[in-house]
């Protein structure tokens, strides 16, 4: 199983991205929760959002929650994050994840599968 993201760039404070992560060697209804994670430079990585196994539950961190949407629709094996009205702390390499579980889990050491990451630049 591989994931891939992508999406990343550099945008400017208040602007958007569309970060994607596409899955290989398996599909997504295979997969339990799927979620994305961050790490700004220096700091350890951080949990972001969560999406349960159907798309129809979602769990954010409180510094995203009301700009931030994770979805993963049904017909596709894609999972996405819109990140809109970003701010430079919103800098940071972004993974997304998933394994197994049928809860919205935020502890990475919960996730199986790892993407490469994507960089998300947010400039003032």
């Amino acid at each position: 199983v591989q994931l891939q993201a992508s999406g990343g760039g550099l945008v400017q404070a208040g602007g958007s991205l569309r970060l994607s992560c596409a899955a290989s060697g398996r599909t997504f209804a295979s997969f339990g929760t799927m979620g994305w994670f961050r790490q700004p430079p220096g700091k350890e990585r951080e949990f972001v959002a969560a999406i349960s196994r159907g798309g129809s539950t979602t769990r954010y961190a409180d510094s995203v929650k009301g700009r931030f949407t994770i979805s993963r629709p049904t017909a596709q094996n894609t999972m996405y994050l819109q990140m809109n009205s970003l701010k430079p702390e919103d800098t940071a390499v972004y993974y997304c994840a998933t394994g197994f579980s049928h809860t919205l889990i935020t502890d990475p050491r919960d996730y199986v599968y790892w993407g490469q990451g994507t960089l998300v630049t947010v400039s003032s």
